[in-house]
């Protein structure tokens, strides 16, 4: 068999990539009568960070979101991304939650689960895989590529092997940050497809630039399907466009038979689709030769950008990019892939923004080091694991082997907020904001987060100036507003180029302007709770939500007890007192946000 499969990926990975994984099913439906009729061997559509945006962002069920999806796509088999043991979610979840996640996906028209570990630990995949082979449907295994001193040809052929053992239909390489050169590309596949007798997929994100040449080499040497995305949402830290690839194989042994002409009408759709998005776009998700460096696979780099916006900390992005592969050797090598990248991407955030390393370590590393998400393929660094978890106990085994049965207390907790089952498996994943969903929509008080006017402003609107030039002591400054990031209480940073140089700005909002007979009047910053300016004053290190508060006034602590969790870029942190004494002050309720420099409790 020569002929080059497709599997066409704009619907899940290619938006993921470079625009956050915003776009809205009502943006899907149109172009998926021409998707269907294209003939691609699959169509990514679920999975991956796309359950989490509808829940959080989008003000849409996933589940719903799959059902539209499969009867607007009745010939193309359907796809998703199955963070194994973690399914969609960001922990390791009990292998009865598994079950019914796989069996309700299947049901609602998933029919292939390419199922994947983040630290190559297989043994988080075997509920999932036998799960999906007992539907009836398309178990992919997958292994996470990446390079480091703990990995090579012979480890990932071995991994091969064991994925055929467990009878999946199919393996893929899963490049995700564009690592593979083709030279490496050629030896790899050549080595795989020598080793084991089974179809092998590649999926190579395009940030370095190589990607055309990795799966050039992989059909060479036996690949035999790729991934692409329809070339609106290809390039960068997406994937190589589809068109393109149709084009290069087009007239050769490998031709994947489908319509050029076609393909680009589709392209032209979604080439409409991107503008409505475009406050999602990213300076980070073009072409970065420095991803064979940092590693930040393409999903990440465009998530990690519009995380770092909202903190109002986008220059410090070179900063998070060094420090993120010092934080990976820290914690053995783990591949970068979700939820690894999120961990490392976020302690390496933590790691710039409070200026000391590992000063303020989330509660997902501590449960990394002590083995929560399976075993590390290198050696941990001793002081970081010290420093984190001290002589608390590791494990071993398979980490879910120590987990109890979920799913009857789920359906408990969430109570008649739950609809169906899928209902409940949504709050299993995001249980805060997942209940959130689910009350706003019994009060049908569901609402997507705004989408920014395409430049040029409403119908009948002037336009706000986003060009001009202005004149500060005497100097003239061309100034080009190229975005912002999303207001929060009274600040909001803008991005400008002056004078073609990229820059951040910063506003922090002290008065509110009013038209009437008496002008401005101050309103003064809306945020009521004091500035930390003692020991005892408790802060946070970068703007957070409350998720739990641990203490009370009248609550005796020790310097070090932990005394309230946030949650910031998808990832906890518990916050310590920084002194030894007594709460006389509770300045913050769970689901508050809350900015560094303000005392949100107060230790005598």
């Amino acid at each position: 068999m020569s002929k080059v499969h497709i599997t066409e990926t704009v619907l899940r990975d290619g938006h993921q990539s470079l625009i956050a994984t915003r776009m809205r099913t009502e943006d899907m439906l149109p172009a998926c009568a021409a998707l269907d009729a294209a003939g691609f061997w699959s169509l990514e559509v679920w999975g991956g960070a796309t359950f989490d945006a509808c829940v959080r962002f989008l003000a849409e069920d996933p589940w719903e979101r799959l059902r539209k999806l499969k009867a607007a796509l009745p010939k193309t088999p359907l796809q998703m991304l199955l963070r194994g043991q973690n399914l969609v979610g960001y922990r390791h979840y009990s292998d009865d939650v598994v079950r019914a996640f796989v069996v309700k996906a299947a049901a609602d028209g998933i029919d292939v689960f390419r199922t994947f570990d983040a630290l190559n630990d297989l043994r988080n995949l075997r509920v999932a895989i036998e799960t999906v082979k007992a539907e009836g449907k398309h178990a992919q295994g997958t292994i996470s590529y990446t390079t480091s001193p703990v990995h090579n040809l012979t480890a990932f052929v071995k991994q091969a092997r064991e994925l055929q053992a467990m009878g999946c239909d199919s393996i893929v390489i899963k490049d995700m940050a564009g690592l593979l050169t083709p030279h490496a590309t050629g030896e790899l596949f050549k080595a795989l497809t020598d080793a084991v007798d089974l179809p092998f997929h590649l999926h190579c994100h395009a940030t370095a630039g190589l990607a055309e040449m990795c799966h050039l080499r992989a059909i060479d040497n036996g690949c035999r399907h790729i991934d692409t995305a329809i070339s609106a949402f290809s390039g960068g830290t997406s994937h190589v466009p589809t068109e393109s690839m149709v084009a290069a194989l087009h007239g050769t042994e490998y031709d994947t038979g489908l319509d050029l002409q076609q393909l680009q009408g589709i392209g032209f759709q979604f080439r409409e689709v991107r503008k409505k998005y475009h406050q999602f776009e990213s300076e980070f998700t073009g072409i970065d030769t420095r991803v064979q460096v940092n590693q930040v696979p393409g999903g990440m780099i465009s998530n990690l950008s519009n995380q770092l916006r909202e903190q109002g900390a986008l220059g410090r992005m070179n900063d998070v990019l060094a420090e993120i592969p010092r934080v990976r050797e820290d914690l053995g090598y783990p591949p970068l892939v979700t939820p690894t990248s999120q961990i490392v991407g976020t302690q390496a955030v933590l790691n710039v923004l409070t200026g000391e390393r590992y000063s303020n370590i989330t509660n997902e590393v501590k449960f990394y080091l002590q083995g929560k998400y399976g075993k590390a393929p290198g050696t941990i660094n001793p002081d970081v694991r010290r420093q984190a978890i001290g002589k608390m106990e590791t494990i071993d085994c398979r980490p879910a082997d120590l987990l109890n049965a979920e799913m009857s207390n789920l359906r408990e907790e969430i109570g008649e907020l739950a609809k169906c089952e899928e209902d409940v498996l949504t709050f299993a994943m995001f249980p805060e904001i997942g209940r959130e969903f689910l009350r706003k929509r019994a009060e049908g008080q569901l609402v997507p987060e705004p989408l920014e006017p395409i430049s040029g402003g409403e119908s009948g609107k002037a336009a706000t100036p986003t060009e001009f030039r202005v004149t500060l002591h005497g100097e003239s400054y061309h100034i080009k507003v190229t975005g912002s990031g999303h207001k929060q209480q009274d600040a909001r940073p803008i991005y400008v180029t002056v004078d073609g140089v990229p820059e951040e700005i910063h506003i922090d909002v002290l008065e509110e302007m009013f038209h009437g007979s008496e002008g401005a009047r101050p309103s003064g910053p809306k945020s009521k709770r004091p500035r930390a300016t003692e020991p005892g004053h408790v802060t946070t290190s970068m703007p957070a939500t409350v998720v739990d508060v641990l203490v009370e006034v009248g609550s005796e602590v020790k310097a070090g007890d932990p005394i309230l969790v946030t949650e910031a870029m998808k990832m906890e942190a518990e916050i310590q007192a920084t002194v030894t004494g007594k709460v006389v002050a509770v300045h913050v309720a769970k689901g508050d946000l809350v900015n560094p420099d303000e005392a949100l409790i107060e230790i005598v």
